[in-house]
């Protein structure tokens, strides 16, 4: 198509690639909302679910724990759950993004402003 253009068919062809990681970069932001992890804690006694983008969207406590001489087990509880939710939301990120960078011939470790 842009053949004998040297450089100038060289910059279409690098322009082409970054509207197509900008569009796969828009779809897979879009995914990352929707997709789900799920952090536990107490022999899954309290589950937090966040997105993939790191919002938390749900707490389970199961209620047995609710003794009101635990008070302080039961929030080291939750926050356990939470942080596991939310480092599970930070890989699947990263494996994600690795998915796409790898898809575009990019390295692994390339730290995308996403």
């Amino acid at each position: 198509m842009l053949k004998g253009l040297g450089a100038l068919g060289d910059m279409a062809g690098m322009m082409k690639k970054a509207q197509e990681m900008q569009s796969k970069m828009a779809e897979l932001q879009e995914s990352l909302a929707t997709m789900t992890v799920v952090g536990e804690s107490g022999a899954g006694l309290v589950k937090a679910t966040a997105t993939a983008k790191g919002e938390l969207t749900a707490l389970d406590i199961d209620p047995t724990i609710f003794d009101p001489n635990e008070k302080e087990v039961v929030e080291d509880l939750i926050l356990a759950a939470i942080k596991e939710a939310q480092k599970k939301a930070t890989e699947k990120h990263q494996e994600e993004m690795g998915k796409l960078t790898e898809g575009l011939g990019l390295p692994a470790d390339m730290k995308l402003p996403f």
